[in-house]
This record gives structure tokens, C-alpha cells and sequence, in this order.
């Protein structure tokens, strides 16, 4: 008998799965290309750098997959590339010359989305590698303009090659015929100092645009 019931038991439950799973969101790939609106937050340590700080239009390219867990869940893993950076204006107290730091970046977010109906809510983690930057710095006296290339290492003026953080925001599907057009607004939070002489944490808003292809639907009710 107890075998029967851990048998009547066990169907129930796949039961209950499969039926969860028939309802749940669409899984789909997309792809983006959009700009960012980027800045580095230079810490309580380096209070007098906040008024010399300019916005840098950055930019971003990559990959997002949408794995539907049930009506209102989903997890979306995403991967781009990524130009970040941030601006400081002429007479700051680190370059004296208007500076700008732009950083080359592969970042990996995993986000947990909430959704109500095509409005959804998603927040989670992120992980970054910087691979290369540059400084462009403009000489007060002379107006001439120097390009270094950023190393990446111990050194004083070396940045880090690791970047972490916390992306958070909002969106909604436009349902196409073919397609799906998403349209995403969501803010990143770096928590990992990438600098040695003096502390940057990145900063970032991003308002993107992504176009997905309707993948097969797993169920009668999925929505976008």
C-alpha cells in the first residue's frame, strides 16, 4: 500500500511539473546592440572627484537567453560585450587635464525576471573581465591630447582585470508577428574597485532594445 501511495504520489508531482512547464514563459534567444550611459563612483576616500564627473556614452553588444520557469518566472543569463568608462572634467585633482578612462569588458549577467503579462521586473548579479582600456588625457597648458593604453597588473597605475556588481531594472515585450521586440531599462551597481591608484567602482544605465525570434511554444498560454 505504501508503495502504491509513494507511486500516486511521485505521478502527482511530475503531473504538477509538466503542467507547470506548459504554462510558463517562452524560452527564447535574443540579441542586442544599444549604448550605455556609464560612469565610475570614485568612493568617500575621494570626495572632491564627484563635481569634476562627466557622463561617457558607452556602448554594448551581445547574446540573452530567457528560460521560462513558470507564468510569472523566469531566469535570463546574458553575455556582451561592453565599452565602458567615465569622464572627468579639466582641473580635477587626479589628471588636472580633462581625462577620459574607457574600458573593453565581457560581462556575464544572471538575472531573475518577474512578469505581469509583457511587464516584467528583473534583477541578479553580474560578473566582468576587463580586457583592455585606454586614457585619454588633454594638457591644460598646450591642448594637446595623450592616448595611453591601460595595463592591467599591480602596478600604481594598472587597472584590475575583475569587475562584479548587481544590475537591476525594468521592461517590456512588444509582441510581433514574427518576433519579439523588448525594450529594457536597468541600472548597474560595481562593487569591485577595478583601480589601484585610486578607487573606481562602475556605475551604469542602460536603456536597450532587444529582438528575439518566437521560439516554439511549450504551451497554450505562454506569454512574451
Amino acid at each position: 500500500m505504501n508503495s502504491t501511495i509513494k507511486s500516486g504520489g511521485l505521478v502527482a508531482l511530475m503531473s504538477f511539473f509538466m503542467t507547470l512547464s506548459s504554462f510558463a514563459q517562452t524560452n527564447r534567444f535574443s540579441i542586442s546592440l544599444n549604448s550605455l550611459t556609464t560612469n565610475f563612483n570614485y568612493g568617500k576616500s575621494n570626495e572632491e572627484l564627484q563635481s569634476y564627473k562627466k557622463n561617457f556614452r558607452g556602448l554594448q553588444a551581445g547574446f540573452a537567453y530567457q528560460a521560462g520557469i513558470s507564468p510569472l518566472f523566469s531566469v535570463a543569463p546574458e553575455i556582451y560585450f561592453a565599452i565602458k568608462g567615465g569622464t572627468l572634467k579639466e582641473s580635477n585633482p587626479l589628471t588636472i587635464g580633462k581625462s577620459t578612462l574607457q574600458v573593453y569588458s565581457l560581462e556575464l549577467p544572471i538575472l531573475a525576471r518577474l512578469h505581469c503579462k509583457n511587464l516584467f521586473l528583473n534583477a541578479g548579479p553580474y560578473a566582468g573581465y576587463n580586457l583592455g582600456g585606454r586614457l585619454k588625457i588633454k594638457d591644460v597648458e598646450t591642448g594637446q591630447t595623450t592616448n595611453t593604453k591601460i595595463n592591467f597588473g599591480k602596478a600604481k597605475s594598472d587597472l584590475k582585470n575583475w569587475d562584479y556588481g548587481f544590475q537591476a531594472g525594468a521592461g517590456y515585450n512588444f509582441n510581433m508577428k514574427k518576433s519579439i521586440l523588448t525594450l529594457d531599462l536597468r541600472y548597474g551597481y560595481g562593487m569591485a574597485n577595478i583601480s589601484n591608484n585610486v578607487k573606481r567602482f562602475n556605475r551604469m544605465l542602460n536603456i536597450s532594445v532587444k529582438v528575439s525570434a518566437l521560439a516554439e511554444k511549450s504551451s497554450k498560454k505562454a506569454e512574451g
